[in-house]
């Protein structure tokens, strides 16, 4: 026998058997109940809206490491998931070239001007959403009202929305909510985007992804924790004026954004107390623009404005080097 070889490579040093594909697919397989959701609730106009923003992210995504001479990697889910997180932002009325250009933007703006998957410092999907909210605010707030093939006939204001409006009209809530009950926010029986209405539905999609351990659970309990506890103290001081902190968790985007986008690996920090600091962030913006704010929603600005501030929590949360100690006359 030979003379034992010593290797020396740079970490990681064990793999888990997980890839790319793998952790994609399974995310997109996690907002399957959400998807067939809006399909039952919107009626076929939902799947038809899923169908464009997956194509189109597949075929910007392929044409994009095409033109830069890199290898095509749509089979590895990225792009289809983008697409899915954008059509599941987007109301079930949007036109198809909305849908077209909003993928484009998320794609070739949010992602590959960066340098592809793994580059890319804010969630592409969202930069897609804001893009199209601030570009074509109309038929970005024309909300159908759940009734399948009557979706598009019927449009209503969502919760949020609803109470924005009787806030700044009369300077209370009213009856903004009435007849709106506590199990047709959990189930999904009210206005809003395809992916958001149902909390149900995310829940359980959220469920498995933190069986499998495929996103951590201190970004989403920060992030719900810091709206609960800034809406509630508002709603504590004025109940007349906002709305309790139950109804701030089971309408809007909260809980897409929480679970399944500020959750991202690429976009978040890579330590707990980084996770922690990122999510309560996320929360506290949250809540900041919903009672503040001029837009009733602020889960897809919160989560952006929290992307960008990524690198300077890692930096100043990542851990000590075994045996490190300050040098006088140093930065630590």
């Amino acid at each position: 026998m030979g003379e034992p070889r010593l290797y020396l490579t740079s970490s990681p040093h064990v793999f888990s058997g997980e890839t790319t594909a793998g952790i994609m697919w399974r995310v997109v397989g996690a907002l399957a109940p959400a998807a067939a959701w809006a399909v039952y609730a919107f009626g076929p106009r939902a799947a038809g809206i899923m169908a464009v923003a997956a194509a189109s992210c597949a075929a910007f995504e392929a044409g994009a490491q095409k033109l830069r001479g890199r290898p095509v990697t749509v089979a590895d889910g990225s792009a289809v998931l983008t697409g899915l997180l954008l059509a599941l932002n987007l109301p079930a009325t949007s036109p198809w070239w909305m849908v077209v250009l909003g993928s484009a933007v998320a794609i070739l703006l949010g992602k590959q001007v960066f340098g592809g998957l793994g580059h890319n410092p804010f969630n592409p999907a969202l930069v897609a959403r804001v893009f199209l909210l601030i570009s074509f605010p109309v038929p970005m707030t024309r909300w159908a009202a759940p009734g399948g093939a009557l979706a598009d006939a019927v449009t209503a204001a969502t919760p949020l929305g609803a109470a924005k409006t009787a806030v700044a009209t009369h300077g209370l809530l009213g009856d903004a909510l009435s007849g709106l009950g506590w199990w047709n926010l959990f189930i999904g029986l009210r206005p809003g985007s395809l992916g958001e209405v149902s909390a149900a539905a995310l829940l359980v999609g959220a469920a498995y992804l933190l069986w499998k351990r495929i996103i951590p659970w201190d970004i989403p309990v920060a992030f719900l924790l810091a709206t609960a506890v800034w809406t509630g103290a508002a709603w504590a001081a004025d109940p007349a004026r906002h709305l309790s902190p139950g109804v701030h968790l089971l309408t809007g985007g909260l809980l897409l954004g929480a679970f399944y986008m500020a959750t991202d690996m690429v976009t978040s920090p890579l330590t707990r107390k980084g996770r922690w600091i990122f999510g309560f962030g996320c929360g506290t913006l949250t809540a900041v623009i919903r009672l503040w704010g001029g837009y009733p929603e602020g889960v897809s600005f919160a989560i952006l404005l929290m992307n960008a501030c990524v690198p300077l929590i890692d930096r100043y949360t990542r851990p000590r080097r075994f045996g490190w100690r300050p040098q006088p006359g140093r930065a630590s």
